[in-house]
């Protein structure tokens, strides 16, 4: 059983309104926690296998973006979908501020070098969005620069789809109440002290601006190739199961194979 992704996804040319997609959606899906779980162990186990396939037959390539307001979710939707994996071909780029070398070189520069290989699953943790997100609502570049970057993203997309990188683009829609929970969360919680920044608070004050530069970001790039998905994220158990259910169709609508042996193995006896 998958939960079907398609009311999730955001049509090309479509309206998106942040505000009226509730976070806490479960879709048609009867049970609850336990049985979402439950049913995550056994997309774990689909996934897996999925996975295996995929790295050993090394003719695709699959780009996973990530992108959320601060405690979105972004780490733990990774920790959770991607257990039990093979880590030889999974990859995780996380993109924080740039560095000066990064700087002196265009916005995709750093973004390019980090695309999946033949065989390989790699997820973007933040990516190049945050180059119509972050620097759009600090003010960091002027909107006559980052408002073409839209048109550059979507035929970089273009491009990585046409040399055979499937992709897919999920942002984790959690509510501001939610926010203000996981935030108290990690305060309550010494050992989740390192988590938090007060940066955090500036950043949460500018709610309104992130939800409409995330719209726009949702409106303008998503595309037939590289679509993006609004994935209700309040709930974290059902979260996983949308972006699990997401890659295993993904990865079940291309054509793997286990690559054939060049040697006759038939006459093999170990002894």
């Amino acid at each position: 059983m998958l939960i079907d992704p398609d009311p999730y996804r955001v049509r090309p040319g479509s309206s998106v309104d942040l505000a009226s997609l509730d976070p806490r959606d479960t879709g048609s899906f009867e049970g609850g926690k336990a049985d979402g779980k439950s049913l995550r162990r056994e997309m774990t186990a689909r996934l897996s296998d999925l996975q295996e396939k995929f790295y050993a037959d090394g003719r695709h390539r699959l780009l996973l973006v990530l992108q959320a307001t601060d405690t979105g979710g972004k780490d733990g939707t990774i920790k959770k979908v991607f257990r039990g994996v093979n880590p030889a071909g999974v990859r995780i780029a996380s993109f924080k501020q740039p560095t000066h070398q990064e700087l002196a070189r265009d916005y995709l520069w750093r973004i390019h070098s980090r695309v999946p290989r033949d065989g390989e699953i790699t997820i973007f943790n933040r990516s190049h969005y945050e180059d119509v997100l972050i620097v759009r609502v600090k003010d960091l570049v002027s909107e006559d620069v980052w408002s073409k970057r839209y048109a550059h993203i979507n035929d970089f997309e273009r491009m990585l789809t046409d040399e055979g990188t499937s992709i897919v683009k999920v942002y984790l829609h959690i509510s501001k109440e939610e926010q203000r929970e996981r935030l108290q969360a990690r305060l309550d919680d010494p050992t989740k002290h390192w988590k938090f920044n007060t940066a955090d608070l500036a950043e949460r004050k500018r709610w309104d601006d992130y939800r409409s530069a995330f719209e726009d970001m949702l409106e303008r790039t998503s595309q037939d190739h590289a679509p993006w998905f609004v994935v209700p994220a309040d709930r974290k158990w059902y979260r996983d199961l949308v972006v699990s259910s997401i890659l295993i169709e993904t990865l079940e609508s291309l054509d793997l194979r286990y690559p054939p042996n060049e040697d006759d193995l038939s006459n093999i006896v170990i002894e």
